[in-house]
């Protein structure tokens, strides 16, 4: 039946995305038991989301195919801030697999949206596996993405560590002992401490702190 069909299209699509032998080693003991879940599942998964993209607005378009139970957020497991994903859960499994079917690449917030089966939410899910505390595709992210941070992560903290060149200009500055203390006043006046600087990215305005919840693919 189409249940079927749909399921072998899964099993290619998990073979060709991660290999014949991949399963969430993390939620469950084989791949079997994983691959039974999914059959099971009436949980979608959301991916290539802004940071800036609200669970109203996602309830907005996932409600069209069915009745939802409810909406998890991912979060940034230390800020507790979205980081661009989400589980959508349905009461009917065909609900889940026509949000699959008719909302897989449409835009949402301006971005064309991931949306796939996924085992089922389980808590701890709800939060980002990469080392920062985000998604892992964002920690090695090269290009500018301003609805999820701009650079990737390690790609930010290249630019702000000094090459050793820029550092020993520093070094040598700072041991100037001729320099006139007016010199010195003028250029402190004229840069603002790096510690009051405000990253806007660290802050989510139109984030609403509610029942946390969400994950990493």
């Amino acid at each position: 039946g189409s249940e079927e069909g749909s399921m072998a299209q899964l099993y290619e699509a998990l073979n060709a995305q991660h290999g014949p032998q991949y399963w969430d080693r993390k939620h469950f003991a084989t791949r079997e038991d994983f691959l039974g879940a999914l059959r099971r599942s009436t949980t979608v998964y959301l991916g290539n989301l802004s940071f800036y993209t609200t669970e109203e607005q996602m309830f907005d378009l996932f409600s069209r195919c069915g009745d939802l139970k409810r909406i998890v957020m991912g979060l940034d497991r230390f800020k507790k801030t979205p980081c661009g994903f989400a589980f959508v859960e349905y009461y009917r499994r065909a609900d889940a697999q026509d949000a699959i079917h008719y909302l897989n690449g449409m835009r949402l917030d301006d971005r064309l949206i991931r949306v796939d089966w996924d085992p089922g939410f389980v808590d701890g899910r709800q939060y980002g596996r990469g080392p920062s505390g985000g998604q892992i595709r964002d920690e090695f992210r090269q290009d500018f993405d301003p609805a999820r941070g701009g650079f990737g992560v390690q790609k930010r903290q290249q630019a702000d560590t000094p090459t050793s060149e820029e550092g020993h200009e520093q070094v040598k500055e700072k041991g100037h002992e001729h320099d006139s203390d007016n010199h010195r006043g003028s250029r402190q006046r004229g840069q603002s401490p790096e510690h009051k600087r405000v990253k806007l990215d660290d802050q989510n305005p139109r984030f609403r702190d509610r029942h946390g919840s969400d994950e990493d693919a």
